[in-house]
C-alpha cells in the first residue's frame, strides 16, 4: 500500500514568496521587538507572581531591608520600560498595518471587521490594561514601598499601598495569558465568536488561578 501523502500547504497555503518592501521590513522589525520586549515584560511579571511573591513571605525585615532594594529597583526598571516599548510598538504596529493595506477600523480586514482585527483589538484592549496598571499602579506604589523599607519605616498607608500593587499585578498576571491567546488567535485562529471568548477567559484564568494557588506555593521546595 503506498503511503498517504497528506498535502499541508492544501489546508495552510503559504505563499512561496513574499514582498520585501521598506513597509513589510519595518512592520517586521515593529513586531520584532514587540515580541523582545513583551517577554521581558511579561517574564518579570511571572518573577514577581510565580517566584518573588512566595518567597518574599519567608523575609524578615532585616532581610527586606537588605534584598528589596537592591532586586526590586533592578527588576522593576525592566519590568515598567518593557511594558511601555510593547505597549507603543504594539499600537504602531497595529494602526501601521491598518493604515497599509487601507482597511481602517471597519472596511474589508478591517480592525472590527475581520478575525484578526477582532483578536488583536481583544489583545490589544488586555494589554493596554495591563500597561495602565504597571504605570499608574505597580509602579508609583512599588517606589514608595523600597524607600520605607530601605529607610526602615513603617508608614502607616504601607498595607493598603502593598495590597493595591498586589491587586494590580495580580489582575495582570490573570489578564496575561488570555491577553497572549489573543496575539496567538490573531495570526493562528480563523473564527470570533462570544463562545469562544467565554471560553478562552475561562481556560486562561483557571490556568492562572492553578499557578498562583497550587504550585508556586510549592514549586521548588522539594528541589
Amino acid at each position: 500500500m503506498p503511503p498517504v501523502k497528506i498535502n499541508v500547504n492544501r489546508r495552510f497555503p503559504m505563499p512561496d514568496t513574499m514582498g520585501l518592501d521598506k513597509y513589510t521590513v519595518i512592520l517586521f522589525i515593529l513586531r520584532w521587538i514587540h515580541f523582545i520586549a513583551g517577554i521581558t515584560w511579561i517574564g518579570h511579571l511571572y518573577f514577581f507572581n510565580f517566584v518573588n511573591g512566595p518567597f518574599a513571605k519567608t523575609m524578615d525585615a532585616d532581610t527586606k531591608k537588605k534584598v528589596v532594594p537592591q532586586l526590586m529597583p533592578r527588576a522593576l526598571w525592566w519590568f515598567r520600560w518593557a511594558a511601555m516599548v510593547t505597549f507603543i510598538s504594539g499600537w504602531i504596529y497595529i494602526f501601521g498595518k491598518l493604515h497599509l493595506n487601507g482597511a481602517g477600523l471597519t472596511g474589508t480586514g478591517g480592525l472590527f471587521t475581520s478575525t484578526w482585527g477582532q483578536w488583536i483589538s481583544l489583545g490589544a484592549l488586555l494589554g493596554s490594561i495591563m500597561w495602565f496598571n504597571v504605570w499608574f499602579i505597580i509602579w508609583p506604589s512599588q517606589k514608595k514601598l523600597i524607600t520605607w523599607i530601605k529607610k526602615g519605616e513603617a508608614a502607616a498607608e504601607a498595607a493598603a499601598i502593598t495590597k493595591r500593587a498586589f491587586l494590580a499585578s495580580r489582575l495582570n498576571t490573570y489578564l496575561s495569558v488570555p491577553m497572549l491567546f489573543c496575539m496567538g488567535a490573531a495570526s493562528h485562529f480563523p473564527s470570533f465568536d462570544l463562545v469562544t471568548v467565554i471560553a478562552m477567559l475561562a481556560v486562561g484564568f483557571g490556568l492562572v488561578w492553578v499557578l498562583v494557588n497550587q504550585v508556586a506555593p510549592k514549586a521548588g521546595a522539594n528541589f
